[in-house]
């Protein structure tokens, strides 16, 4: 290995180091971590979540959920999917379409203007069913669980992660 390889490589290496212990610190103990399966399916570990920038369920991570309320969340995400898929790729094509403009030699600042706007409208769009979604999750929920919930949140804002 020659000396300009190594040099890069040290570099590389230095400068993963605290990108590592960034990680490691967010990470709970082994024993800390709830389970990650649940008898009723993927909800109760935490959902996988569909595709398409559609809002994951990390917050449900450990709340002992029904198989009814895991049959809702399921029928919720599905519902939701070909509207995100729909929502994402508008927004793609107007951002690459966008990027193809950056770079011709006639600028058309209203075509332009068009593809930001819709653009952005997609991205409201997205914006507005997640929290949509979000609202109809917790509107499944039981007022225990919400409790726990904001039990969590309450203790995340003190920095308190590990606690139980």
């Amino acid at each position: 290995m020659n000396k300009s390889k190594l040099t890069r490589l040290l570099l590389a290496a230095a400068m993963a180091l605290p990108l590592l212990a960034r990680a490691e610190e967010a990470t709970p103990p082994e024993g800390d971590q709830p389970p990650l399966a649940s008898p009723h399916g993927d909800f109760q570990g935490g959902h996988r979540g569909p595709r398409f920038g559609a809002p994951s369920l990390p917050f449900l991570r450990g709340l002992a959920l029904s198989e009814s309320q895991e049959d809702k969340l399921f029928q919720l995400m599905h519902d939701q999917e070909p509207y995100l898929r729909e929502q994402a790729r508008t927004h793609e094509k107007a951002m690459r379409a966008l990027q193809e403009m950056r770079n011709a030699e006639k600028f058309d600042d209203a075509g332009a203007a068009r593809l930001a706007q819709a653009a952005a409208q997609a991205q409201a769009n997205l914006t507005l069913s997640h929290m949509r979604t979000h609202q109809k999750v917790l509107a499944l929920l039981t007022p225990e669980q919400r409790k726990q919930l904001d039990e969590r949140k309450a203790r995340r804002q003190r920095g308190d992660f590990y606690e139980r």
